[in-house]
């Protein structure tokens, strides 16, 4: 409990639950108005600006509109599963935001109150084991609904499920050799330690973790579960009203669970770059911010601006990438579901498997000849990580964008030999064949 009496940590942890439930869903809402209006700007278009200052107001418009709206229930479809379906993909997507840390601690009268909702010893395994469990509301969904077309969406999200994370969770296991360990809070300060954010010195596990959050999130390019020109809409086909709308949420949801963990994992998480008066992490009953050059700790200095400050660093990252979710998906065109396969199975898993050999390979080297864990120790990973990047994203490209998508232009044919024959020497087409006729 951080050093908190239990009085203290009950009513603490009750505010942080309901307090990041609460930004965590107003942020899902208005996810939805920064896309619209977003992707009006890439396509050169006005978004909503009806409803409220700026269309500010719009999401709370829709809100009513899906509330207020009919439910239908198909004459043909297991009730009880089909009800089942929106709460298991949502549900699973605002729990997971409950182990990400999301500012330096908040000193308080009562004590020193480590700002996440519940650090658990085991915060990767527990992203991976809630995240993977939401595509069983789609699969439910689809199949409840008794719908040839909505069956099918819903096994497209399965296969695509099992096939990417596979390769995010190998993309985890090298943070994990790094960090040394599986609590989120632990990975910042490793960063921290390291004077360097990991997605330096594992570049391309990073690569590999984007691309895999983008198939896990159902998004362009990899909405195959949707598709509409194939599958009418998807999984989702049979639903109207508020459990239509759950899907959606359960969507924007991941996507913002999915921009933090990113931010966490790969870019300091909370930690303001370039200045260490913000590191704060409990160990052995106290709050520190590092060890000296003997090893002894030093004791960290919480204050509420720096855990305002720190959040508002946190929330800044996992905008950014969430900006990057909606900029990809008004960019790119969608795979064929065959495309997405052969990436998964063909690409991912293999260049996963090879790089954690690589990486593994590097620290071993590493340790051996007794380099310390710092900034050198950094920049020599990040240079195995660099070559590593170079070489996959330039195979994986094969000449289609970095060296330009068109197809080389065709060689021209050799010129014909001039005819040496008299001008009034008769010309006979060529023939081939026993009956063939020769001048």
């Amino acid at each position: 409990m951080n050093g908190l009496s239990s009085g203290v940590f009950l009513v603490s942890s009750s505010l942080k639950v309901v307090a990041a439930f609460s930004v965590l869903i107003v942020a899902v809402a208005y996810a939805t108005l920064a896309e619209r209006r977003l992707s009006a700007w890439i396509q050169d278009r006005m978004g909503p600006n009806r409803v409220g200052p700026f269309g500010l107001l719009q999401p709370i418009a829709d809100g009513i509109k899906n509330v207020l709206k009919e439910e239908t229930l198909p004459g043909s479809a297991s009730k009880l599963f089909f009800v089942l379906g929106p709460m298991l993909s949502i549900i699973p997507a605002l729990v997971t935001f409950a182990v990400i840390p999301f500012a330096a601690p908040l000193p308080t009268p009562w004590g020193t109150i480590p700002m996440i909702v519940a650090d658990v010893p085991v915060g990767i395994l527990y992203v991976l084991a809630l995240s993977s469990l939401s595509v069983y509301g789609l699969v439910l969904g689809g199949w409840a609904s008794n719908n040839k077309y909505a069956f099918l969406g819903g096994l497209r999200a399965s296969a695509q499920m099992v096939s990417y994370e596979v390769a995010l969770g190998l993309s985890l296991v090298a943070i994990l050799m790094l960090a040394g360990n599986v609590t989120l809070t632990e990975v910042i300060f490793r960063q921290q330690h390291l004077q360097m954010w990991f997605v330096f010195p594992l570049s391309l596990a990073f690569v590999l973790f984007v691309i895999s959050a983008f198939a896990e999130t159902n998004r362009l390019p990899f909405d195959m579960p949707e598709a509409e020109s194939e599958l009418i809409t998807g999984y989702h086909t049979e639903y109207s009203s508020m459990k239509f709308s759950m899907f959606f949420i359960a969507e924007y949801a991941h996507l913002i669970t999915a921009s933090a963990l990113m931010a966490t994992l790969f870019l300091g998480g909370w930690d303001v770059p370039f200045w260490s008066g913000d590191d704060a992490f409990y160990r052995d009953g106290q709050w520190i911010m590092g060890f000296d050059a003997g090893g002894a700790p030093v004791l960290a200095d919480p204050a509420w601006w720096k855990s305002l400050l720190t959040f508002a660093m946190f929330a800044l990252k996992t905008g950014f990438f969430v900006l990057v979710f909606i900029w990809v998906r008004w960019t790119l065109p969608r795979f064929r579901y065959d495309q997405v396969m052969q990436l998964g199975w063909k690409v991912m898993l293999p260049a996963a498997l090879a790089y954690l050999m690589l990486i593994g390979g590097a620290i071993l080297v590493l340790d051996e000849i007794g380099l310390a864990f710092g900034p050198a120790y950094g920049l020599a990973l990040t240079a195995v990580s660099l070559v590593a990047t170079g070489i996959f994203v330039f195979w994986l490209d094969r000449g289609r964008i970095i060296g330009g998508a068109s197809r080389p232009a065709r060689r021209a044919p050799p010129p014909k030999a001039p005819d040496s024959r008299p001008a009034g020497e008769a010309r006979l087409p060529a023939a081939s064949g026993a009956g063939a006729l020769t001048p």
